[in-house]
């Protein structure tokens, strides 16, 4: 009996230990977890980043590539260990290890190593999102703007602020080996952006979607009319005031933009040819794997985009992205995209086609590159 009761009273003290030390457990990871909160925000926000990527991925190779990927790196900054890791599997890719001593894993926002500057109804929303199904690019989603709008708010404004969504931050979080790409057509046309991107980076990579400049026309014509009604028409726009005897108005903001040329020589001032990739609008509409795959020569990344993640949407006249996994649609463009255009009658394309002769020439010339305009 005496036995038992010692056992009795043994049980509330045993009870009352492994409490205090299950408490301290808890306690313990607790504070590590606190201590260790600099690294939540590069988890949140690689979660954040794959579910809205996961949207557009259009076969289960590709997610699972990001997924793992974004994986060995929130690894790898945990540990910030000195021995070797296979870069190539952290973007997919097979092949040799590479030592990541002394490498900054810390996923933070970066101003851009990229900008897609143009041109304006180029094809530069499509190219944009093709180029966001790739493992080491984080885009920008919206145009900020900056070099033409907001450059007297400051570099760091650039970087970490939005005027799109109040209290977001503008550029993404990115890891490093990542390149973080903006798009803003505008950026190609406007005289004092080559020098304040210059000044930013003179190792940026510049991207310019071009297009046959009539096609072009109208189709920013198009857009214009769709959403001002009562705008007058494309002939009495495109001629100085109205009249077809008299020249084609250069002024026009959609003729304006297609003269490549004029625009090309102030970024050729400030940066080398080799540092500007050319898109060839046409062909990213009927060969978008073989234009992806070029940008990903230039971006200095591996061959991940392929023609296995593309099929052409007969309707639109458009090419659009497999459907992505769990999903029961394929992912297109916006309705916009793609659309009917305006109607123009054959004789002023013709006007406006050897009005453009000229530039093209010359722009060729100056890119090594004839586009069969």
């Amino acid at each position: 009996m005496a036995g038992s009761h010692h056992i009795q009273q043994d049980v509330p003290r045993l009870l009352h230990k492994l409490l205090f030390v299950f408490s301290l457990a808890v306690v313990c990871a607790s504070l590590y977890f606190i201590l260790s909160g600099c690294c939540d925000f590069i988890l949140v926000d690689t979660a954040k980043h794959l579910k809205q990527t996961s949207q557009l991925l259009p076969l289960t190779e590709l997610f699972q590539r990001k997924n793992a990927s974004f994986e060995k790196r929130a690894t790898d900054v945990g540990v910030r260990s000195a021995s070797h890791v296979r870069s190539a599997g952290a973007t997919g890719a097979v092949g040799a290890q590479s030592a990541n001593v002394g490498k900054d894993w810390t996923a933070a926002r970066r101003l851009p190593q990229a900008i897609i500057i143009g041109v304006k109804k180029g094809g530069t929303r499509a190219l944009l999102e093709f180029l966001r199904l790739h493992p080491d690019i984080r885009a920008l989603g919206s145009e900020p703007h900056f070099f033409d709008r907001h450059y007297s708010r400051g570099l760091n404004w650039y970087r970490l602020n939005s005027l799109i969504v109040p209290l977001r931050n503008l550029m993404p979080n990115a890891l490093e080996g990542q390149v973080v790409l903006e798009k803003t057509p505008r950026y190609f046309v406007t005289a004092d952006s080559p020098g304040l991107i210059h000044a930013m980076s003179q190792e940026v990579k510049l991207i310019v979607v071009v297009r046959d400049p009539v096609t072009r026309a109208i189709s920013d014509y198009t857009q214009i009319i769709s959403k001002t009604p009562g705008v007058p028409s494309f002939e009495t726009l495109m001629f100085h005031n109205g009249t077809e005897a008299l020249k084609v108005d250069s002024l026009w903001s959609p003729i304006w933009i297609g003269l490549y040329a004029l625009h090309l020589e102030r970024w050729l001032a400030h940066f080398p040819l080799e540092q500007i990739h050319f898109v060839h609008g046409e062909r990213l509409v009927s060969d978008p794997a073989g234009e992806l795959g070029r940008v990903q020569d230039f971006l200095g990344l591996q061959r991940i985009i392929t023609d296995k993640h593309f099929y052409f949407n007969k309707t639109k006249g458009f090419p659009c992205l497999k459907k992505p996994e769990g999903s029961s649609k394929p992912h297109c463009l916006g309705r916009t995209k793609g659309r009917p255009h305006a109607d123009i009658h054959p004789q002023v394309i013709l006007r406006l086609r050897k009005f453009y002769h000229p530039h093209n020439l010359r722009f060729y010339q100056m890119t090594g590159q004839d586009f069969g305009w």
